[in-house]
């Protein structure tokens, strides 16, 4: 299901975004990468970053194995601090935003280690009803894209679209399966005239 996930998502970001292989992209919260691996061949370099040093150790052993030169990893909380290395051209995440306390200071964030004209895609949960986690996840039950949008519009985006991109189906009893509905919705940093 994570491949088939990944795989959705990228391809529709692909479809929907004009990606050059002169563009610099960074995955937050990038887990084992799979998202990244999918895109490796269609842009420059991707910073993988994560806050997970196990994680970061599982996709560094895959960067070796595949012999992959524009992929690499940094050990950083966005959460926690704000970048200041280097900047993008395009940000993504899957299944990140609604592990994220404060999303409106993440979004943000975002906007501020993307370049002029760079684009910002994240795919998560429609709203549902707690089930997809349990009863203790303190995180969000998923978002309604619209007052996502209204986020991303007061951080400065523009240009913002989103669409289903994606159903999980999940165990989540013995007896019971249930179908969750992810959405990806893409947005633009300004150009400065």
């Amino acid at each position: 299901m994570h491949w088939d996930r990944s795989l959705a998502v990228a391809s529709q970001i692909r479809e929907l975004i004009p990606l050059t292989k002169h563009m610099t992209a960074l995955e937050f919260g990038a887990g084992t990468g799979i998202t990244s691996f999918m895109q490796k061949d269609y842009l420059k370099e991707i910073t993988l970053m994560d806050t997970s040093l196990e994680m970061l150790r599982v996709i560094n052993n895959k960067i070796k194995e595949y012999g992959t030169d524009n992929l690499k990893t940094i050990n950083f909380d966005l959460e926690k601090a704000a970048y200041k290395e280097t900047t993008f051209d395009l940000i993504f995440n899957l299944m990140v935003l609604h592990h994220i306390n404060d999303t409106e200071d993440i979004i943000s964030k975002f906007y501020n280690v993307l370049n002029p004209g760079g684009f910002l895609a994240i795919a998560d949960l429609f709203p549902e009803d707690g089930s997809f986690h349990g009863k203790d996840f303190t995180g969000h039950k998923g978002f309604d894209p619209e007052e996502l949008s209204k986020l991303l519009i007061k951080a400065g985006f523009t240009n913002i679209s989103y669409r289903k991109c994606f159903v999980i189906e999940k165990k989540i009893s013995d007896s019971e399966t249930k179908h969750f509905n992810l959405f990806l919705i893409l947005s633009q940093r300004a150009v400065i005239k």
